[in-house]
């Protein structure tokens, strides 16, 4: 399905662009078919970056993004295909027009043959598909529909397209934790039908809850990478293990790991990559700079 490799971003920075930003550096990574993958990293790890990348709408200044083997190349029929959700629904909808205008607009671009009403039959069932009633939603403004009505719709609009790869970039920071459950449901509910999922967030639980693998993202570098069990059960690089040690526990005190910066693979590790610890668990040198060891 979606594979990404080597994916580099830097931005020109300054007084006349004379410095550089390297937002996102040789990021790789893959999301199967039918499966949910956790982009997880604090803000400004470069999360939005990426996905903003695989969906066409920043240049990558290097590397390579394919679906199903085919380079992205923004466009209508990509966008058939490769549909984003993203943090704030209200930014997504004019305020001057109905909310189910979106749809609309999905059929004068890529099925202007269809007749309104095979249409109309179309829309009802996308929307029941994400647990809405067409008639409390249609025909709406979107100041008269809730955050998570709103988000649902946008899921809606793209199940009307032959939708193979979604990215949700934070799609349920901006919902209450009853929507947010209702949204992460829905999400896990498409994959079963073979949808594949890049589920950006920083949200450990959120993630942790959802997804088959999880990527861990600092400072546009993956510090760890792998099925999500392993990585939340036996956390193996400094960061990963300070993420998790800030997730508030009621059953046990707070652990502050920021102070613990050992690197169990220090020896093993080589500048610059991602080494397999155990199977299915990837981990980088938590001592880049001085690492000058080769990887095992």
């Amino acid at each position: 399905m979606l594979k990404v490799e080597n994916l580099t971003k830097v931005y020109k920075v300054g007084t006349f662009g004379g410095r550089t930003l390297k937002a996102v550096d040789a990021v790789s990574f893959e999301v199967p078919q039918g499966e949910v993958v956790s982009l997880i990293g604090e803000s400004g790890s470069g999360k939005s970056t990426i996905g903003k990348m695989i969906l066409g709408l920043i240049p990558m200044t290097s590397g390579t993004i394919t679906v199903d083997g085919v380079p992205v190349r923004a466009g209508r029929e990509y966008y058939r295909t490769v549909q984003g959700v993203f943090q704030d629904p209200f930014s997504c909808y004019n305020p001057v027009f109905k909310a189910d205008r979106v749809f609309q607009l999905i059929k004068d671009s890529y099925y202007p043959s269809v007749s309104d009403k095979e249409w109309a039959e179309r829309v009802h069932v996308a929307i029941e598909d994400v647990r809405l009633n067409p008639r409390e939603v249609l025909g709406k403004f979107p100041h008269q529909l809730s955050g998570g009505q709103l988000q649902r719709l946008l899921i809606a609009r793209a199940l009307l397209l032959d939708l193979k790869l979604l990215i949700a970039d934070e799609i349920t920071s901006m919902l209450d934790a009853s929507t947010r459950i209702d949204v992460l449901n829905l999400l896990a509910e498409l994959k079963t039908r073979g949808l594949s999922v890049l589920y950006v967030t920083h949200d450990l639980s959120l993630g942790h809850y959802l997804a088959e693998r999880t990527v861990v993202l600092r400072s546009g570098t993956i510090v760890e990478m792998g099925l999500t069990h392993k990585v939340f059960d036996g956390p193996l690089h400094p960061y990963t293990r300070q993420l998790l040690s800030s997730v508030p526990r009621l059953h046990a005190p707070w652990e502050d790991a920021a102070a613990v910066e050992t690197c169990l693979y220090h020896e093993r590790g080589g500048k610059g990559g991602l080494y397999e610890a155990e199977p299915g668990h990837f981990v980088a040198c938590a001592q880049l700079d001085d690492c000058q060891g080769e990887p095992s």
